[in-house]
């Protein structure tokens, strides 16, 4: 089929049929690194994928059944002018310790948790610069990482206008399967001192 304008001059477009068998491009899995690749290859980037926000007034069910439909493990916690307040996890929420103190605290029974009562602030958050990131292999991270009990490790950068933004995150347990390392313990567990203790001590 072929499609031109009767007025105004420009291509013409060829159209073709769809062939009998047509799949989906997708993302390509990052599944084949080692310890000299660049650490950069493992950045969940959010200017390609975004990322997964919650209001800080929302309930923690409602995060819990976020991240399920999301395949996540991280929430990333927003006001009502969309700033960053804090990162709520998978951990926080199952775990259960975090969500009991807020009971205590807050004197509510747990539907009435809010993201914001178990949330870990920003006050608290660290952030690799996206520029340092792209100067080292995945060798170097890992050995940098190997004391941080973290799950997730975000990578900020300039935001254009003098301030900061996220740019993306590292989660150890992509880190762990991108070089091929298994390990026998819950999800919960895959924090990166783990997962580097595993890696450091490893034949790669």
């Amino acid at each position: 089929m072929t499609i031109a304008s009767s007025h105004l001059a420009g291509p013409i477009l060829n159209l073709e049929p769809l062939d009998k068998k047509v799949s989906i491009r997708r993302p390509t899995a990052v599944t084949s690194l080692d310890v000299d690749s660049p650490a950069r290859a493992l950045l969940t980037d959010f200017s390609q994928t975004g990322a997964f926000t919650i209001s800080a007034s929302s309930s923690i069910s409602h995060a819990l059944d976020l991240m399920k439909q999301g395949g996540v493990r991280l929430l990333f916690v927003i006001d009502t002018s969309n700033n960053l307040t804090g990162v709520v996890t998978a951990r926080e929420l199952i775990g259960g310790r975090r969500v009991t103190m807020a009971m205590q605290q807050h004197q509510v029974d747990r539907p009435d948790v809010t993201v914001e009562m178990v949330q870990t602030p920003r006050q608290e958050l660290h952030g690799l610069p996206l520029a340092q990131l792209e100067r080292i292999t995945v060798g170097e991270l890992v050995e940098a990482l190997k004391a941080f009990g973290d799950q997730h490790l975000l990578v900020t950068e300039n935001d254009g206008q003098g301030g900061q933004c996220v740019r993306g995150l590292i989660s150890a347990a992509d880190v762990g399967r991108a070089l091929g390392i298994t390990l026998d313990r819950p999800p919960e567990a895959r924090n990166f001192s783990t997962i580097c203790k595993v890696i450091l001590g490893h034949e790669l």
